[in-house]
């Protein structure tokens, strides 16, 4: 059978799949959403993990990953997945690189990734973005091998509450400084309401040349 052009390797997922009932997995709950400007890509996150979204398991999780020298991933489910996810698209970008001499594309990238969830048992809902020589791109990926391109998303239990303010603030062409004030704002506003997401953000920031991470806590008295 001939590999997947996109899929350089085959890591086994196999023990990922959790034993036990899905109330006892740690997951992310989460807001995440990205945000495209004229020249970047702005990637935001809470930092809450739960169980079932009913007890707080972490207040600091990290849920945007950098996989790829001007890429990172933005991403809610269960957390050993995420982190599994995370480990496998990075060791593909870099073997990538190692065999071809390049870069992979952000768009081979999100074909790449879509072919992983398509053939693992992984509990995610992918946020990626990235820069390259087209310019800033953002993708939505499922767990059946979707990979759908777009100018602005939000995923996670509170995405409801983050589309509200995607799509009262954004417009073409933003500036890289309100990119980051609407997709804070938009995780914010559904750490508001939604009990499986807060404990402060993480913004990821990314560049043809590289992602820049700010985190900022939650403030004292605040859920």
């Amino acid at each position: 059978m001939g590999m997947d052009p996109f899929t350089e390797t085959a890591p086994s997922t196999d023990a990922l799949t959790p034993a036990g009932s899905p109330g006892s997995i740690s997951e992310t709950g989460t807001t995440v959403v990205g945000v495209r400007t004229a020249d970047t890509i702005v990637l935001a996150a809470d930092r809450r993990a739960s169980l079932g979204g009913r007890f707080v398991t972490n207040k600091r999780v990290d849920k945007i990953e950098q996989v790829h020298p001007a890429a990172a991933l933005a991403l809610s489910g269960a957390v050993g997945h995420i982190q599994a996810f995370a480990r496998i698209l990075t060791a593909e970008s870099q073997l990538y690189r190692d065999r071809r001499g390049e870069e992979i594309t952000i768009k081979g990238l999100a074909t790449l990734a879509s072919n992983v969830l398509r053939t693992r048992p992984l509990q995610v809902a992918p946020i990626l973005g990235g820069v390259d020589a087209e310019g800033p791109r953002l993708y939505s990926l499922d767990g059946a091998g979707g990979r759908l391109a777009d100018r602005y998303l939000a995923s996670g239990s509170g995405m409801q509450l983050a589309y509200g303010v995607l799509e009262r603030e954004f417009e073409e062409g933003l500036s890289r400084d309100a990119g980051q004030r609407i997709a804070a704002q938009a995780v914010t506003s559904a750490g508001e309401r939604d009990t499986a997401s807060g404990d402060g953000l993480t913004i990821a920031t990314i560049f043809p040349d590289g992602v820049e991470f700010t985190e900022f806590d939650t403030p004292e008295g605040e859920a």
